[in-house]
């Protein structure tokens, strides 16, 4: 259980409401970043890095708006109170989870998996986003991937799919409630079938992670451990 002290600063209906309209406000940004590049109309998985991590900030940018604007409006004591923004040594904990998640959770969760849906979930196919994007990196742009997945990607989508999603549903709902809803609210988003069962598992983790602890950052470092083992798997 989450300490008193943490209670939920958000209702449902005002994450609802955020991840909505930054996720409409992202949509046209990114549609016109996108053809600005010459991309328009061409498959996302054969966009160079550049244009991908241009679109990822597309994304980004209306969230993090967002957030500030929902702390702002409810009238919070402070960014960093309303979404747990603290850090103590214990938070490195998130490092071994999240490398036991992406090394040893997830290969034993796709193992059956593989063997009873082999046409859905063999390993060439769950590997074949990360592996796309490690292959499509060249020279500097390498760097930038590794920020984008590695540094990026977990501490906005933490914020947003722990510090509210599941921050507003254990407001409502008990705690192990929250924690299954918001882990396959944060899989499903993702928006690619052949991961689902994997990162639902990596929701859960981080969304344990958070409610251990209290705060923001293990989740953090356990999402970022989770990314960086992925991408030196797709490295090889």
């Amino acid at each position: 259980m989450r300490p008193a002290a943490n209670e939920a600063r958000f209702t449902v209906g005002a994450a609802a409401v955020l991840w909505v309209a930054a996720y409409v406000a992202a949509l046209p940004l990114q549609s016109a970043v996108v053809a600005a590049l010459g991309q328009s109309g061409n498959d996302p998985d054969r966009w160079p890095t550049s244009t991908t991590a241009a679109a990822v900030l597309c994304l980004w940018i209306p969230f993090l708006v967002g957030l500030v604007v929902l702390s702002r409006r409810r009238g919070g004591t402070s960014i960093r109170d309303d979404y747990r923004l603290r850090f103590r040594a214990v938070d490195l904990v998130g490092v071994p989870v999240g490398l036991a998640a992406q090394l040893v959770v997830i290969p034993l969760l796709y193992w059956p998996l593989s063997q009873w849906f082999p046409g859905v979930f063999d390993s060439e196919k769950v590997d074949e986003r990360a592996t796309q994007l490690w292959d499509r990196a060249h020279g500097g742009w390498v760097v930038v991937l590794v920020l984008v997945v590695a540094v990026g990607a977990p501490l906005v989508e933490e914020l947003v799919y722990r510090g509210v999603i599941q921050q507003s549903l254990e407001g409502r709902l008990n705690d192990a409630v929250a924690l299954v809803l918001s882990a396959a609210f944060f899989a499903l988003i993702h928006l690619q079938p052949v991961e689902l069962p994997g990162l639902f598992v990596a929701g859960l983790a981080f969304g344990l992670c958070w409610q251990w602890s209290g705060r923001i950052a293990c989740p953090m470092l356990a999402h970022m451990a989770f990314n960086v083992a992925g991408l030196v798997l797709a490295a090889r």
